[in-house]
């Protein structure tokens, strides 16, 4: 689809060569044939391991091989005596061996299990324009020529190459290091530059921290940056745990030690004892082998395992999820661990519960972002009046100021952009002043929310008054009433 740098082409001659419109995106047929052709907007995963090669693996084990050599070990005394009875010693130590192989597999795909439908849950989501609308499609379903709208919150889906932008910082430290967010800019580059340089394009794994953007795909998958860096890393050996590592180093000195004292045993009787004929010389050889199986823990793995289990299943209860048993020392190890809260430990969702004004306090009812709720006063839904007055302003600026949009998608209220945003349109909506709203102001310039003015501002043209302009600002309170000199009280 590229024959040269999109980063060095018009905004326009990229939608072009990408086969999209612009305004009204890619049609869903379109989107579906690119689908099939380009393939789905995934890093390619892990190649997938037989389950008979998994089992095997929980034998991987210095100790366990230690086990398996006194199985054969004992199995051959047990022959050379004469094979009577039953080889106890060793169908013993073998049950032990398969009983340790058999529950950590289990408790591996029980793990696998839940992690596949963690992932099927918490599907990521990208917002995109198709057929002139629009609409969240699972991120993996993003084509190139994609139309997407990016705001701030938005995990950035694909790589892809700025048509408008408005104030946009995005967050690039997953892919070139760079703590501070980037501002970008949808104007071509004069020339070719590095990932870092690129400030008409967005890339996969990235986050946007302010204003809004549109932008066409022009990169999905393994075809990303992102999925160069992933190829990367499956050039790479994996690490084993420090568990691991201890029990390999335990299972090389065991080793060794069984081999000595087996040697010192058997070399030390067959130089003092007086031994007649080869019976006695195989009775000696017997002895030195009981003694190296005998100092073999045979118990150690499965004691391993059941106390790792424990841990896991203790883990389970407070819903943690570990993938290997032997994750779970690891775990314990760590002594920082870094996670995204929103979203993450919490819904990422807010709600306005309450309106404080001049004349009074409100509290509006409900959950989530279904508008079904009301804005009651002491308990009663709120009546005209100078409070209603008041309630209005606050959600009507709120909603002004705001890019979020609130949609109804098979029967289920939807939201795009940030939460905080959203709250104000879901109130606003509870109150029933919407559609009057929206039809009245006309966005002419906005200035995004940023960390350091913690203010949000939109120009807006009022159509009832001749398009006379208002500036509609929502932010921090510190920051806000410190530029008030009046306080509105009813409509005045």
């Amino acid at each position: 689809m590229w024959n040269a740098d999109p980063s060095l082409l018009d905004a326009g001659e990229v939608a072009r060569r990408a086969g999209t419109d612009p305004t009204y995106g890619l049609t869903a047929a379109e989107a579906f044939d690119r689908l099939e052709r380009f393939g789905p907007n995934r890093l390619d995963p892990a190649a997938t391991v037989p389950t008979w090669r998994k089992f095997l693996a929980q034998f991987a084990d210095p100790l366990i091989y230690l086990l398996l050599a006194a199985i054969v070990v004992s199995a051959a005394a047990w022959a050379i005596e004469g094979a009577d009875g039953l080889p106890i010693e060793a169908i013993v130590i073998a049950a032990i061996v398969l009983a340790n192989g058999v529950l950590g597999f289990l408790q591996e795909r029980q793990a696998e299990a839940a992690v596949a439908a963690l992932q099927r849950m918490a599907a990521p989501m990208a917002e995109v324009i198709r057929d002139g609308e629009p609409r969240s499609v699972v991120a993996t379903e993003l084509v190139p020529g994609d139309l997407l709208v990016l705001e701030e919150g938005n995990a950035v889906s694909a790589d892809a190459r700025l048509l408008t932008s408005v104030s946009l910082s995005v967050a690039e430290a997953a892919l070139t290091g760079e703590s501070e967010p980037v501002l970008k800019d949808a104007s071509p580059l004069p020339a070719p530059a590095s990932i870092g340089d690129r400030l008409n394009m967005v890339f996969s794994g990235t986050a946007v921290t302010m204003g809004r953007a549109r932008a066409v795909v022009t990169a999905t998958g393994m075809r990303t940056e992102m999925g160069r860096i992933a190829t990367l890393l499956g050039q790479t050996d994996e690490e084993r745990t420090p568990l691991q590592r201890e029990i390999s180093v335990l299972g090389r000195a065991l080793g060794g030690a069984v081999i000595v004292i087996a040697l010192v045993v058997t070399g030390t009787i067959l130089l003092t004892a007086d031994l007649e004929g080869p019976r006695a010389v195989v009775d000696v050889l017997l002895l030195g082998v009981s003694l190296a199986v005998a100092a073999v823990p045979e118990g150690l793995p499965a004691i391993l395992s059941v106390i790792l289990a424990i841990g896991v299943q203790r883990m389970a209860r407070k819903r943690a999820i570990v993938k290997k048993l032997s994750s779970v020392e690891t775990l314990g190890s760590a002594s920082v661990i870094c996670t995204d809260k929103t979203g993450t430990l919490t819904r990422n969702e807010m709600m306005i519960q309450a309106i404080v004004t001049h004349s009074g306090e409100v509290a509006v009812s409900g959950d989530g972002y279904d508008p079904a709720g009301s804005v009651n006063d002491d308990g009663r839904p709120l009546a005209r009046g100078p409070l209603w007055d008041e309630v209005r302003g606050v959600l009507g600026g709120g909603s002004l100021a705001n890019d979020a949009i609130l949609q109804l998608e098979d029967g289920t209220w939807r939201v795009r952009g940030d939460p905080t945003e959203a709250a104000f349109l879901v109130a606003e909506r509870k109150l029933g002043t919407t559609e009057a709203r929206a039809t009245r102001f006309e966005r002419r310039a906005e200035i995004p929310f940023s960390s350091e003015r913690k203010l949000m501002s939109t120009l807006e043209a009022d159509t009832a008054h001749g398009g006379e302009i208002a500036i509609m600002t929502k932010g921090a309170p510190d920051v806000l009433l410190a530029r008030c000199t009046r306080e509105r009280v009813g409509s005045g």
